[in-house]
């Protein structure tokens, strides 16, 4: 009884010990020093491309002693207006101030500003009609956040003084413009708030005279600053559809010459609007109303480069990149997903006449030729995707026909990946292909996630700084191909082992799967590894072949719920802006607002699933398994019972995919990107067992097998082990010693 069961203490040792994957990272930090004010001057608009140290001297010399970084501007609209951009900035969470849409340029509506006793101010609407407003989306915003969270606040400027108003629309001191001698506005409260223009428009020289008067105001507000004070400069919105990366510089005690981040990117360099409230308040030693915030507090490390003007050229080229990546990338999507239908539906035919009937009334064999070129294609197709990755390697971004170029290395990066697997060694067999693009993908994928996942982050098939969801580890399509990868890997080396051991090398693989998903360090992925989790509970529990009973169901869900429970207290007990989806969903629970939570990944999963492209993909792929594979014609049963650990790992991808987009509120997005490299390779599979479907055994009569038809057999089980004792193994050599001479009648008849 122990050594029946030991495969399965193995199996569910490795998976519970998977969840040391998922220890809390060290936080990023907070500044080291305090300050005794803090000043925020925001520019609409501003962006790295329009600081020079001709045109905007005092911005450069800020930058060239403070730390740096690129400003997401998300909001609760799209794309976040300067009237959204200084609303977030005072809820310090998701708000939106500009009703309706934005066709082109965002509206320049003057907000009502009512000054009845001539030192501060007050915006009517706020409580009402904004208030309202903010009620009606997800988020939760609590308008006013930050200035309740100090006792006076000042404020320049009528973007400034939506910022710095409390939630019922009183500012506590105001003023129109900077005024001639502003010491005693910027010292008299201990936060500051500077309205310091907008820069709108594509002109040069209209955005360069906008930017040159933004920094002689704030040149004003340097020399006037307090002593010991936080100097806070933000690009802190778009100002038209178009969605950019911004300006985001820190001047003051904890913040030296370095790269600005925050718990909520956890990517050098990165920053989000949501960051500057509680970045503010840290400074102050002021306690940070986490509940009300979305962000983290912002912090300064080390690793920039020493010439400032290499520092800004990489943020400006990190901006230029995102922008590419969002026109490029739903063009991509959408070819990708045209293609693969197109390929699902010309693979019917070859499958219906893949077997090789004998006697008169058979259809002619298709040309061997054919079959050669449809191979190449579903290979080429699975390629696609982490091809696509290995571009962003090229930096395509920087030339006008950025399209073209991304194009033109994606197709010659996938034509290099295969014909490593068509020519190489390993094409031969069922499996070979299969076995070879999994472990390409894996590799490919896996090795980008371990280096600090920059092909990531603003590529085609990563995730956009400028959508503000994810700024580090593996995205929705990356996970996809992270899935589908170690499954199939684990279900392909599965295969070669004796039965007994098969569930023990899935989890092995699986656990190194879901550390590499899962860590906080490298993937950052907490629905994700336990997406992966449940695929490889059942494919350990299937890859031994037969049906899936109760006690394999049982060490199935039993292992998986608890590697899920590690998951979920490891990832609860992290800071809420480093939490996963997971996470947040157990803290929001505890505070009574799990009903919001589960609205918002609810509407999110059904505004990608109709958004992305892979939806396509994913349903195409569930017509070809019901109505095509999955026929006793379509071949993907046969290869299931021949080889019952890959059959394991598909299966596995499939219910991992849709799990993980679930949790993530990615819709079909992570399904699809599985789908897009598993089905071609199902259907792959599928063809080469059909081809040998009829070659003769003791099985189908007794023919004669001839030196030919033997190498065809031996070729197409040369996926399997040699264990003569397997039930699913089919072995050519007793056949040829036990073939009869010739064939009798009743054979031919047969």
């Amino acid at each position: 009884m122990l050594r029946r069961l030991a495969p399965y203490l193995i199996a569910a040792a490795v998976a519970l010990t998977s969840t040391l994957g998922l220890v809390s990272r060290p936080a990023t930090g907070a500044p080291t020093g305090h300050a005794d004010y803090v000043v925020i001057a925001g520019a609409a608009g501003l962006r790295w491309d329009d600081v020079n140290p001709d045109d905007t001297p005092t911005l450069w010399a800020l930058a060239q002693q403070g730390s740096i970084g690129a400003l997401s501007v998300t909001s609760a609209h799209t794309p976040t207006c300067p009237a959204d951009g200084w609303l977030t900035l005072g809820a310090g969470d998701f708000a939106v101030r500009t009703p309706g849409r934005v066709d082109q340029a965002c509206p320049t509506t003057p907000v009502r500003i009512q000054t009845p006793d001539r030192i501060g101010a007050n915006l009517p609407d706020q409580e009402t009609d904004v208030a309202a407003l903010n009620r009606k989306e997800p988020y939760g915003a609590q308008l006013g956040g930050l200035a309740d969270a100090v006792r006076c606040t000042a404020a320049v400027g009528p973007g400034a003084a939506i910022a710095a108003a409390r939630p019922y629309g009183r500012v506590d001191r105001y003023a129109p413009v900077l005024p001639a001698y502003p010491e005693a506005l910027l010292s008299g409260c201990v936060l500051s708030i500077v309205d310091l223009g907008t820069i709108a428009g594509d002109d040069p020289l209209v955005r360069q005279a906008a930017a040159r008067q933004a920094d002689e105001v704030l040149a004003r507000v340097l020399a006037a600053r307090p002593p010991g004070s936080l100097l806070l400069v933000a690009g802190l919105s778009d100002t038209d559809q178009t969605s950019r990366l911004h300006v985001a510089i820190a001047d003051g005690p904890g913040f030296p010459a370095g790269w600005l981040t925050s718990g909520s990117t956890s990517r050098p360099g990165y920053l989000q609007l949501t960051d500057l409230a509680p970045t503010a308040l840290t400074a102050l030693n002021r306690p940070v109303p986490t509940k009300l915030f979305a962000g983290q507090p912002a912090a300064s490390i080390s690793g920039r480069p020493d010439d400032l003007a290499t520092a800004v050229s990489r943020l400006a080229d990190a901006d230029r990149e995102a922008g590419a990546q969002r026109r490029v990338t739903g063009r991509f999507m959408t070819c990708l997903a045209v293609v693969e239908l197109l390929l699902f539906a010309a693979v019917v035919p070859f499958l219906r006449r893949a077997r090789r009937y004998a006697g008169p009334a058979a259809p002619p064999p298709i040309p061997a030729r054919l079959v050669r070129l449809l191979e190449v294609a579903l290979v080429a197709v699975s390629l696609t995707l982490p091809a696509a990755q290995v571009t962003d390697v090229v930096p395509w971004w920087r030339i006008d026909l950025a399209g073209a170029l991304f194009a033109a290395v994606t197709l010659a990066v996938v034509a290099g990946l295969t014909a490593t697997v068509v020519y190489g060694p390993w094409r031969r067999g069922a499996l070979g292909p299969l076995g070879t693009v999994a472990g390409i993908i894996a590799t490919i994928v896996g090795v980008d996630v371990l280096t600090g996942a920059r092909l990531q982050l603003n590529g085609v098939v990563g995730y956009s700084a400028l959508e503000g969801g994810r700024y580090a580890g593996v995205g929705t399509v990356g996970l996809g191909l992270l899935l589908a990868g170690i499954l199939l890997v684990a279900g392909w080396l599965g295969q070669r082992f004796r039965r007994r051991w098969r569930p023990v090398v899935i989890s092995v693989v699986g656990g190194v799967g879901v550390v590499l998903v899962g860590s906080p360090y490298l993937g950052a992925n907490a629905g994700g590894a336990v997406a992966l989790t449940a695929g490889v509970c059942l494919a350990a529990a299937m890859c031994t072949g037969g049906f899936l009973t109760f006690a394999r169901l049982a060490w199935a869900v039993l292992t998986g719920l608890a590697v899920t429970a590690g998951f979920a207290l490891l990832d609860v007990v992290r800071p809420p802006g480093e939490r996963g989806s997971l996470g947040r969903f157990l803290a929001e629970a505890q505070d009574g607002t799990g009903v919001a939570a589960i609205h918002r990944t609810g509407a999110a999963n059904v505004v990608n699933s109709a958004d992305s492209p892979l939806t396509l993909v994913v349903l195409g792929s569930g017509l070809l398994l019901m109505f095509v594979l999955l026929r006793p014609w379509g071949g993907l049963k046969r290869v299931f019972g021949l080889y019952p650990a890959v059959r394991a790992g598909l299966i596995g991808t499939g219910v991992a995919g849709l799990i993980a987009g679930g949790l993530d509120g990615a819709g079909f997005m992570v399904a699809g990107a599985a789908a897009a490299t598993a089905v071609p390779l199902a259907c792959l599979a599928a063809l080469r067992v059909l081809d040998h479907a009829d070659d003769r055994t003791p099985g189908n009569g007794g023919a004669p097998v001839d030196d030919a038809a033997a190498a065809i057999v031996a070729d197409l089980t040369s996926d399997l082990p040699p264990s003569p004792r397997r039930p699913d193994r089919v072995d050519p050599a007793p056949a040829m010693a036990a073939s009869p001479p010739a064939a009798t009648t009743g054979d031919v008849l047969a």
